[in-house]
């Protein structure tokens, strides 16, 4: 293909009573030559004014890219909708730049007449997301279609178990179909020779759902199956932050909490496994005010869900604990000590809390925000126990259990060594990172799997369960200076992104 591809332009205007709105869609399609790109649509309305509109990403097809930019104009006294437009398509990268442009003759899209195809394009999805909502059951399927086929019949094939069924859901041709979207009647809603077909896919609360298109005219069957990858719809990514705070021991600690809190609402986390999270001792009582999660999580900019507890006291003068932050409903929550020392004055006294969250889209997990003792002073009896009860709390309903937080045990040592052993939990941060090294440790046993780590210094885990319904997709460091949040504590975060298993 071309290094990008213009695919469609929607151009509707929208009226509301007395409000009048003109949409624009621009749909890109781009060889995805290199991480960092720029793509734009430049274009000028019936005023003449040359503008920049920046496209997003929107999803990958192949080894290509979908972009698409949108930009909504109110009609207002001072101001004029575009009206009739004329565009091209822009893509830089690598100091180079690319056009779609009607071969230097630019596009021409006029106002309210709806969706014009690329010479190239004879079947187009249009308004298509990769991204299941929360709680969605049903997704609507819009097809372009252009007349000049005659097409018949235009059919939805879809599945949620990665076709070990198949459905159907026939479409039906929208001869209203602007009238329907715009209120009104549309200036010229054929213009461009385009049929639009309109069906529904009643699915349910999918994990994933894949799906290809099939338009039939009296003499042939033509699919727009994405060039062959189907279009794939699934819920958001879960993203999991685990982070050691080092207990009120970092200098500007009230900023570093305030740097904490931007991460995690720029990054967009949905789950915050904290350790080593203080409050003043003041007798033993605590002082809930100066509880280092609870500071986090109000200057959220939407505060999450917080379940903490502590297991000891340190340093004289604080109450040090764990904690899950989560912007999904805490059930069943639980903290229990999995050392067997419970005296609060005894450092190597470890409690550990557990909760149930519920996933839209993935469904039940359970979550457990830990700080072990090391091997010296306890780990080998506190990961037993803790073993013991993850796997208690581990029914068919529960999608996956991930034992998150700092194990003080370096990988690759005898403590992580019984992780292995146990067989039945795997590091996350390795299998996204290092697939061979995780392959050789945990797949196939490798009699020198511990050389296999001797740089990896990490204390600091995510261990999933090896019968989970989910996969891990992405693992930094984060807190480092090279992010532009910089250093946080003296352990740096580590935030690990999983979906649905395919």
């Amino acid at each position: 293909m071309e290094k990008i591809q213009l695919l469609y332009v929607k151009n509707v205007i929208n009226r509301h009573q007395s409000k009048v709105q003109q949409n624009l869609t621009f749909f890109i399609k781009v060889d995805n030559i290199a991480y960092h790109k720029s793509v734009d649509i430049l274009w000028s309305g019936e005023d003449g004014l040359w503008k920049t509109l920046p496209a997003d990403y929107h999803s990958e097809v192949g080894d290509n890219e979908y972009w698409q930019a949108q930009i909504t104009l109110d009609l207002t006294e001072d101001e004029s909708v575009a009206g009739n437009i004329k565009f091209g398509a822009r893509y830089q990268i690598l100091e180079e730049e690319y056009w779609d442009n009607n071969d230097g003759q630019d596009y021409i899209s006029e106002a309210d007449s709806g969706v014009l195809m690329t010479s190239s394009q004879l079947i187009q999805n249009i308004d298509f997301t990769s991204r299941l909502n929360d709680e969605q059951t049903v997704t609507p399927i819009t097809i372009v279609v252009d007349s000049t086929l005659n097409i018949k019949k235009t059919t939805i094939h879809w599945t949620t178990d990665n076709w070990q069924t198949s459905h159907k859901s026939v479409c039906h041709l929208q001869r209203n179909y602007w009238n329907k979207i715009c209120h009104s009647n549309a200036r010229n809603p054929n213009q461009y020779g385009a049929q639009l077909w309109e069906g529904k896919i009643k699915h349910g609360e999918a994990l994933k759902l894949q799906y290809a298109i099939s338009c039939e005219s009296d003499d042939q069957i033509i699919w727009d199956n994405n060039e062959g990858y189907n279009f794939s719809m699934q819920g958001k990514n879960l993203k999991i932050l685990i982070l050691n705070l080092h207990c009120y021991q970092q200098q500007n600690q009230d900023e570093k909490f305030t740097t904490i809190a931007q991460a995690i609402n720029e990054l967009d986390i949905d789950v915050v496994c904290l350790q080593e999270v203080a409050e003043y001792w003041r007798d033993g009582q605590g002082d809930w005010s100066s509880n280092a999660a609870k500071i986090i999580n109000d200057r959220l900019t939407n505060p999450f869900h917080i379940h903490t507890d502590w297991s000891h006291s340190i340093l004289d003068k604080y109450r040090q604990g764990v904690a899950i932050l989560s912007r999904f409903v805490i059930t069943n929550p639980e903290a229990r000590y999995v050392s067997d020392s419970d005296d609060i004055y005894d450092i190597d006294a470890r409690k550990v809390v557990k909760a149930q969250l519920r996933i839209p889209h993935l469904g039940l997990i359970n979550i457990f925000s830990a700080h072990l003792s090391s091997m010296d002073d306890g780990f080998q009896q506190q990961f037993k126990q803790l073993h013991k009860w993850a796997d208690s709390r581990y029914t068919e309903e529960v999608k996956a259990t991930l034992l998150c937080g700092d194990f003080n045990v370096t990988a690759g040592t005898a403590g992580y060594e019984l992780v292995v052993d146990a067989k039945e939990y795997e590091d996350q941060f390795l299998a996204a990172n290092e697939q061979d090294i995780f392959e050789k440790i945990f797949k196939e046993n490798d009699p020198h799997w511990q050389d296999l780590l001797a740089d990896d210094d990490r204390i600091d885990y995510i261990f999933m369960n090896k019968g989970s319904e989910l996969q891990i997709t992405s693992a930094k460091v984060i807190f480092i200076e090279q992010d532009g949040y910089g250093q946080v504590s003296d352990h740096c975060g580590y935030l690990m992104t999983f979906e649905a298993k395919n």
